[in-house]
């Protein structure tokens, strides 16, 4: 598909369509309130966030390219590819908590998931507003340069750290202590994931070393 913006739509929708399926049916219901809330919330906030990405040709084009196939450095192939199960596991394995009611997760606990994930969408806005070479994959981009305000002040890489409160706050508002596993393998995928891209930026990327030297959070702001 060569249209980027119909690429980008087509895949929201595709992975939206897949989400469901795999929560409906590791769950074996429609009798899911939380699955159902998780998605009215995850779809209405993504719409705006799609929108955005549309207007910005820069950031559309980065965008479009996700999965481990467009990665051009075998490392991140691996990686991607390594991460695809927990992907997976993070929308079956609350279903199947649901299914065999493994967890006893408090009404207050699945409303804070809902909310994390309305943050970590405000997350994602703020750092595709302040940079529009966020691409999906690990590249170098034509006059990219170093982008070192709004949440890019505070750690190096705000888009693992959007994507990471957004998992956690799927196994919650999913109702579900088990899903936090998926979501932590995740995150430990980021990591790796993000050594390899710094330590890449590092060596490419003009003025990139010296804005290590000024942030240095990779993540977790005044812990990692």
């Amino acid at each position: 598909m060569k249209n980027p913006k119909a690429k980008l739509w087509s895949s929201f929708l595709f992975g939206f369509l897949i989400i469901v399926f795999l929560l409906l049916l590791s769950a074996g219901t429609l009798n899911y309130w939380q699955a159902w809330v998780y998605l009215a919330v995850g779809f209405v906030t993504s719409i705006p966030l799609a929108l955005y990405i549309t207007k910005d040709p820069v950031l559309l084009e980065g965008r479009s390219k996700a999965g481990y196939a467009p990665e051009g450095r075998l490392i991140q192939k691996i990686i991607v590819f390594a991460l695809m199960p927990a992907w997976i596991a993070v929308f079956i394995v609350p279903g199947l908590d649901h299914r065999f009611d493994w967890s006893n997760v408090p009404l207050s606990i699945i409303v804070v998931g809902d909310l994390l994930i309305l943050l970590s969408m405000w997350m994602v806005y703020r750092v595709f507003k302040e940079n529009s070479f966020g691409s999906a994959t690990v590249e170098l981009q034509k006059d990219q340069k170093v982008i070192s305000t709004g949440p890019y002040a505070i750690v190096r890489n705000p888009m693992y750290s959007s994507a990471s409160v957004y998992f956690v706050g799927i196994s919650l508002a999913l109702s579900s202590w088990w899903g936090l596993i998926p979501a932590a393998l995740i995150t430990l995928g980021f990591v790796i994931r993000l050594f390899d891209e710094e330590k890449f930026l590092r060596q490419n990327l003009p003025g990139y070393k010296e804005y290590c030297n000024k942030v240095r959070f990779h993540l977790i702001p005044w812990i990692f």
